[in-house]
């Protein structure tokens, strides 16, 4: 079991995958439980960012930007809708975080944290058909937040101060590495008490649902992916009971609330309109686009060499089998775009480049007419070059300005950055920087840029600024402090302008990691 996964099983706070709905009427019919928390937001705030700093540590956690991209494709418009219905105040909205995790582990899990961090396993992803159904388990975990589920059973069942709270969860982070959950239970403490005063209640349970169901059909997805997500789960129950499921063994789906969510989507049903020709042929390229996905998931999930090399087999098998089809997103080239796309990723691990551009040559007529699965085909392309060793064709003339998904930006720094274009990938970084601070891989990015351009001071500041974008602010105060160092050694390394930034940036850090240390002796 996997330190991340090991947290799903002690901090049951987190939903898993529950996705049924209640018995009733449509949603909205229904009242809230009230918020009747004394832990206030800021103070959940704290606590999910002292385990977020463990999360960003452990070797489990995945910042993949083409998955990040597909994922946020679905959890922004979740978020305008739970602001729209009213469920996510704007007070919520200002102090959580809001901010989604990538796990490396198979099993079919997402999870809440305290102050509005979310996990998704690489298991959830490869295992949903569709957005709908991604849509169904990200809207109920969001609900499990924005009704303040947690920080309610906090204050209902164990009036503990918060930072007992987290020091039990991250207790159990660490004592993960041995992968013993009963030997983990004793390290962290209490962490048994802590499964026990966390878990949700039938009637919470019954509110994310609700809420979940609401936000998800509001946000534009379809209902029937709630149906479609309960029949994976219910075929999980029947075939796997070998903890890879902690959804299932800690929240078994009842004959009722299956009933109630069967209901809920019937009602759905009756009262949406048929859809048209036009929104059945997107929703056709939509699913094509999460095939791929979901194929990209499995391999970074790290199945194996043997997995690879059959998911290798099965693009040979329907990339000789591939015809030319009417429909771009019929359902065909839907699993053949989902094979193809994954043998070309798992030659590529498999150090077959070739055989890797080769299915990406039959892969690229599938996705031609669907712009966002094309984009997806030629970032593949340009990673597998760049595993292989090779500057990719693409970067003797691409214009960095032109990007704009993160995916695009920071897969395209990496192929400027090859073909030695370190000065236009930096100026490109700066700008996006700028307007996403906390994007860690982005600071990454830009420090090795810099380097490559012999502004070493910038490089050291690029560094401090990701370990901050991560919490990690001890570290990112060292970094600060030895870029200020090197500008007393050497004057001329960098300008004013860049001094006066790192040592503002510096005083700022120095402030945060005090504030810690204050709040942590008023929370004792």
């Amino acid at each position: 079991m996997s330190r991340l996964a090991l947290t799903t099983v002690v901090l049951v706070a987190s939903a898993n995958v529950s996705l049924a709905q209640a018995p009733g009427g449509a949603a909205g019919s229904l009242p809230s439980l009230g918020d009747n928390s004394e832990l206030g937001t800021a103070a959940e705030r704290r606590i999910g960012d002292r385990i977020a700093v463990s999360i960003y540590r452990d070797p489990d956690y995945v910042d993949d930007p083409v998955l990040g991209d597909y994922l946020q494709g679905i959890w922004q418009p979740l978020l305008a809708a739970a602001r729209a219905r009213g469920e996510l105040s704007a007070e919520l909205d200002e102090r959580f975080a809001w901010e989604l995790f990538l796990v490396r582990d198979r099993s079919i899990n997402a999870f809440a944290l305290p102050g509005g961090y979310f996990g998704v396993h690489l298991g959830l992803i490869s295992t949903v058909s569709n957005a709908d159904e991604m849509a169904a388990v990200l809207g109920h975990e969001l609900s499990h937040v924005t009704q303040r589920h947690i920080s309610r059973l906090m204050t209902q069942q164990s009036r503990q101060m918060p930072w007992m709270i987290a020091a039990m969860v991250l207790g159990a982070l660490a004592a993960g590495k041995s992968g013993d959950v009963a030997g983990a239970a004793i390290v962290g403490g209490q962490a048994v008490a802590a499964q026990n005063q966390l878990n949700f209640s039938r009637d919470m349970e019954r509110e994310a649902d609700r809420v979940g169901f609401g936000v998800m059909t509001d946000a534009g997805f379809e209902s029937r992916g709630v149906a479609s997500m309960f029949e994976k789960l219910q075929q999980a129950a029947r075939l796997n009971d070998n903890g890879s499921f902690p959804y299932l063994r800690s929240h078994p789906l009842t004959t009722e609330r299956i009933a109630g969510a069967q209901a809920r989507v019937q009602l759905a049903s009756v009262d949406a309109a048929k859809p048209s020709k036009e929104k059945e042929v997107e929703a056709g390229k939509a699913h094509l686009l999460h095939g791929m996905m979901a194929a990209r998931a499995r391999i970074l999930a790290v199945p194996g060499v043997d997995a690879l090399r059959a998911m290798v087999a099965e693009a040979q098998h329907r990339g000789a089998s591939l015809q030319p089809l009417q429909s771009p997103a019929s359902a065909a080239n839907i699993r053949d775009a989902g094979a193809l796309y994954a043998g070309a990723l798992a030659a590529a691990q498999l150090r077959d480049f070739a055989g890797a551009r080769g299915f990406l040559t039959r892969l690229k007529p599938l996705t031609a007419d669907i712009q966002r699965a094309n984009d997806a085909v030629e970032l593949l392309a340009i990673e597998i070059d760049l595993l292989a060793g090779k500057v990719p064709p693409s970067a003797s003339s691409f214009d960095m300005a032109k990007t704009t998904s993160r995916a695009d930006v920071l897969t395209q720094a990496k192929s400027l950055t090859a073909a030695h274009r370190a000065k236009e990938v930096s100026d490109r970084l700066q700008t996006w920087v700028a307007a996403h601070p906390k994007d860690a891989m982005a600071w990454q990015l830009l420090a090795v840029a810099y380097g490559n351009q012999n502004q070493s001071v910038r490089a050291i500041r690029a560094d401090a600024e990701s370990r901050a974008a991560q919490l990690d602010y001890a570290a990112a105060l060292d970094r600060l402090k030895a870029a200020q160092a090197q500008m007393r050694s050497k004057p001329d390394s960098a300008d004013y302008v860049e001094g006066s930034i790192i040592d503002t940036r510096a005083r700022q850090i120095e402030s945060l990691l005090k504030e810690q240390v204050l709040q942590d002796k008023v929370d004792r």
